[in-house]
């Protein structure tokens, strides 16, 4: 074991020391990839980090630490009914609104606290995938019937793929059945009704705060008036979330009240939300870090921060290789990667098995925020990508991406993980192919 290690080491050393030695820092090419994985680095991480994936560890760790065992077994373990673990899995995205990035901490929770896999996967394909954001957007640009295609396929997509890993690997579901049959009915601490308080009005949160702006010239309209007044009712929800901190978690009154003071002071003095949300993170941290009345509000927080630890380092690791790869799209920026553009656009028309195939490939490692697909396929379409190519790279590429594929590798393994992305890339190609037949 040591010597493999070692030769492991020496490997990683040779690797690093080639590639330094040969990098071809006068290829205009390589150094505009070298830009764009920095570009899209520095957008993740000013865009997507604070107002995402923060608040997402949050509600992870509430799901870790305030919803019992049994209750996640209720609905995703053994005991559950399988329709009822699907169906609640399949369209869990319509109240979520996540990327595939933001939707791993909450997978990763329910994993560990003995959801069956299948179910489970059902809920980390349907998270991004049902986005019911993108799914009016993606109607509005694309075509009715496109957003039409994408709905039906997301939710087909999650109930065949859960059910297919379940499947493949049945003697381990089996076991971890006949564990859970006798796994014990322990009574939960307070009523189910304020833990789903409080977890929805952290969901809520997340939602509004990253509530999309309509199309370009949509100056009207539920989803532009919502968008204008997004950080109004983020407020209202926040004012939800004090009302749950004291009452349901039983925190000190008044070091809720300072720490929400401290973060309606930052709005006054701030118009950025970053500030805002840093804040009261850092609010919130520190009152249930002290918190004597409840050891589970102090170990919401050191469980939030474990999320953290566990998925951050992958998902920067990830960001930076997709952005060398494919390219930094974002806003108005267009930084192309190693891999030119015009390949991807030239290798996607029509609606061959190849297309859809290489469709659903480029999704599958592309990384999308959440809504930025829709801009991105309008752009391939009118370069002269096939309409089938581009649902497939829509049924495949919100829910997956090179961060994201590292980062469940390390929640259930290398082979269940390319089992899984292999699903995703065979239905995704197969849908595509029958979409593009008929429209």
């Amino acid at each position: 074991m040591e010597k493999k290690r070692e030769f492991k080491l020496l490997a990683w050393i040779i690797a690093v020391f080639v590639f330094a030695y040969f990098m071809p820092l006068d290829n205009a090419r390589f150094k505009e990839a070298i830009m764009a994985m920095f570009d899209l680095t520095r957008w993740y991480a000013q865009e997507h980090v604070i107002l995402c994936l923060l608040p997402a560890f949050f509600i992870a760790g509430v799901i870790a630490v305030f919803v019992s065992q049994g209750a996640v077994m209720k609905y995703f373990g053994a005991k559950a009914k399988k329709w009822v673990a699907y169906t609640v899995a399949s369209v869990s995205g319509t109240i979520l609104a996540v990327c595939s990035c933001t939707i791993l901490p909450l997978f990763s929770s329910i994993h560990k606290r003995g959801a069956g896999l299948g179910p489970a996967i059902a809920f980390l394909y349907s998270g991004p995938a049902i986005n019911i954001l993108a799914i009016i957007l993606t109607a509005r640009i694309l075509g009715f019937e496109m957003g039409v295609a994408r709905i039906i396929g997301a939710v087909v997509f999650a109930v065949v793929i859960g059910s297919v890993m379940s499947f493949i690997y049945s003697k381990e579901e089996k076991v971890k059945k006949e564990e859970q049959l006798n796994f014990p009915e322990t009574p939960e601490k307070r009523p189910m009704w304020q833990t789903a308080f409080h977890f929805f009005t952290l969901v809520l949160i997340l939602v509004f705060a990253n509530w999309g702006k309509p199309g370009e010239g949509v100056e009207s309209g539920t989803w532009y008036w919502i968008w204008s007044n997004k950080w109004h009712i983020t407020a209202g929800f926040a004012l939800l979330l004090i009302f749950s901190l004291i009452y349901i978690l039983k925190l000190k009154w008044q070091y809720v009240i300072i720490a929400a003071l401290a973060t309606a002071l930052s709005a006054f003095l701030s118009s950025s939300p970053l500030i805002h949300m840093v804040v009261g993170i850092a609010g919130l941290s520190i009152i249930t870090l002290t918190d004597k009345r409840d050891p589970d509000n102090k170990e919401w927080t050191l469980s939030t921060w474990d999320f953290t630890k566990q998925i951050m380092p992958l998902l920067a690791i990830g960001v930076l290789i997709a952005g060398f790869l494919l390219g930094s799209t974002h806003d108005d920026t267009a930084m192309a990667g190693i891999i030119p553009n015009e390949w991807v656009a030239s290798l996607v028309g029509g609606n061959s098995v190849f297309s859809n195939f290489f469709a659903s490939i480029v999704g599958a490692f592309m990384y999308f925020a959440t809504l930025t697909e829709v801009p991105i396929l309008q752009g391939l379409i009118a370069a002269g990508m096939g309409k089938g190519p581009a649902l497939a790279l829509l049924l495949a590429g919100p829910s997956l991406s090179l961060p994201n594929m590292l980062v469940i590798r390390g929640v259930i393994g290398t082979q269940k993980t390319l089992v899984y992305v292999l699903l995703v890339v065979i239905m995704a190609t197969l849908s595509g192919l029958i979409y593009g037949t008929f429209f």
